[in-house]
């Protein structure tokens, strides 16, 4: 299985007054490394995205310990655990090379903008995924 990593940087706007990143950064932190990992199998024009993108229909979260504002990154990892016709799933690790501060995981749909309907994962696509699939 090959997983993606992302070198999340950490904002000072992200912590609460605890000095904790805050709860609901974690799920930017993973958007931010889906969106880097798929900029590689997205089109590039504008009626191409409207037509092939994707959106999350399910987010989970395990926060396991804090993690406090720092100046250096925190590292997303990020893989495929399964998919469908229309959809599949993603597992993430927020962590450094130590410590694991949460375990996600987020179910994607292939959907149409225009129509405002799920759709069917392109070839293209399920091999992009298959890449990353721990399957």
């Amino acid at each position: 299985m090959h997983r993606y990593t992302y070198p999340c940087p950490l904002r000072w706007a992200d912590a609460d007054a605890y000095g904790h990143v805050n709860n609901s950064m974690y799920l930017r932190y993973m958007e931010e490394a889906r969106t880097r990992m798929f900029q590689g199998v997205l089109t590039g024009d504008e009626e191409g995205r409207r037509h092939n993108a994707f959106v999350v229909s399910r987010a989970s979260i395990d926060f396991k310990v804090p993690l406090h504002y720092r100046e250096d990154p925190v590292d997303v990892h990020v893989w495929v655990t399964g998919s469908r016709a229309v959809s599949f799933e993603l597992a993430y690790e927020i962590r450094d090379a130590d410590r694991l501060y949460a375990k996600g995981t987020t179910t994607i749909a292939a959907y149409d903008l225009d129509t405002g309907r799920p759709r069917r994962l392109s070839t293209t696509e399920r091999e992009f995924i298959a890449r990353y699939s721990d399957s």
